[in-house]
């Protein structure tokens, strides 16, 4: 009898051990998750925001692996990358879709966390930059007002990992607090961009190119790489005004910065410096590339037909002035200065030369207009 209550003893002593032990690296793991939610919700860009969950998670975590997928439809979270100098096709670990087909699809229209094996033929795109195939996984939808804009994909090497322990408490918390902040980021972007945003064309304003021109320029200086600066100046534009109108002129402002838009890259900024001028900032380019895509613009606006009305079309072209960036030992207010001065300077010789051109800076002054 004393016996039998001994080892009943033990194996209680036994149970509460293991409930302490347990209970122990609950509070442990919950300390980190809130270390982590905590940094999560202190983000201040979307930019930010995806580093955080794809790079620091597995520290926080314990995942080998975590990619995160995004519902765009209208690419605002791709276009909001590109207006801050990143390349989405650089985020290897961000997934990118237009709609939610394949999530829903993957989740079945469940809300809970789905913990299990990797399956090759079902997860891949997931984790499409992984060393090694991970062998459990936890798939975390993301969702906000009861639509699905997003997931969050966790992953590890040790098949026991997201399948021996099937509580999903933790990881609905986690995914209910990524759900938000990538709300909350992609909403304070909107609200972001707003103030940068050209009202009448769409494309960014002054305030936005000077604040991206000295991001631009410390960044080239840094890794030593090439810089060209456009400046765009549309020809005879008060004649248009005072001939049809400012609706016309707005109606051509508005066509001219599509045309130049859509020749130049993601990453190149592109904005309205000032009634008819647009400048352009284009990354990781020399003067030679630079002057192929002016010239590529210039084309473009006097081959189009400006409808500045529902039944007339206007003739109209541009002149540009390119430069590039010159490395010299100076403070980065006087690199900007130069840059913007230099490209200006060739718009002077490109409207003294008979507008509808393009010319580079060349370290002459241009004679007065």
């Amino acid at each position: 009898m004393k016996a039998d209550l001994y080892l009943e003893n033990q194996q209680l002593r036994l149970q509460l051990k293991e409930l302490v032990s347990r209970a122990r690296k609950n509070e442990q793991k919950f300390q980190r998750l809130n270390a982590f939610e905590l940094r999560l919700i202190g983000c201040t860009s979307l930019h930010e925001l995806i580093q955080r969950i794809v790079h620091e998670y597995r520290s926080y975590g314990g995942a080998d692996f975590a990619t995160l997928a995004i519902v765009d439809p209208l690419y605002e979270a791709q276009r909001t990358l590109r207006d801050n100098g990143i390349d989405p096709k650089d985020e290897p670990n961000v997934i990118f879709y237009s709609n939610d087909d394949f999530l829903n699809r993957l989740f079945n229209i469940s809300v809970a966390p789905k913990l299990g094996l990797f399956r090759a033929n079902q997860h891949a795109e997931l984790f499409p930059n992984v060393a090694r195939e991970p062998q459990s996984i936890a798939l975390l939808p993301l969702i906000r007002h009861g639509e699905l804009i997003g997931s969050l994909n966790l992953g590890s090497v040790r098949i026991e990992h997201f399948t021996r322990n099937p509580s999903t408490e933790f990881l609905e918390r986690l995914a209910a607090i990524v759900a938000m902040c990538v709300e909350n980021s992609t909403n304070l972007e909107r609200i972001k961009s707003v103030g940068l945003t050209d009202a009448l064309t769409g494309v960014k304003n002054r305030r936005f190119f000077d604040q991206r021109l000295q991001e631009e320029i410390s960044r080239a200086v840094r890794h030593g790489g090439a810089l060209t600066c456009l400046i765009l100046d549309l020809d005879h534009f008060k004649k248009i005004n005072d001939t049809h109108g400012h609706p016309a002129g707005d109606r051509v402002l508005i066509q001219a910065a599509d045309i130049m838009r859509s020749q130049l890259r993601g990453t190149d900024v592109l904005a309205r410096y000032g009634g008819e001028e647009f400048a352009a900032l284009l990354i990781q380019t020399d003067l030679k590339r630079g002057l192929e895509i002016a010239e590529r613009i210039r084309a473009a606006i006097a081959q189009h037909a400006f409808g500045f009305s529902e039944t007339e079309a206007l003739p109209v072209t541009v002149s540009i002035g390119a430069a590039d960036l010159e490395h010299q030992p100076e403070e980065l207010s006087q690199s900007c200065i130069r840059l913007l001065a230099n490209a200006d300077q060739a718009l002077y010789s490109a409207k003294n030369a008979g507008r509808n051109r393009v010319c580079p800076y060349t370290g002459s002054p241009a004679r007065a207009m």
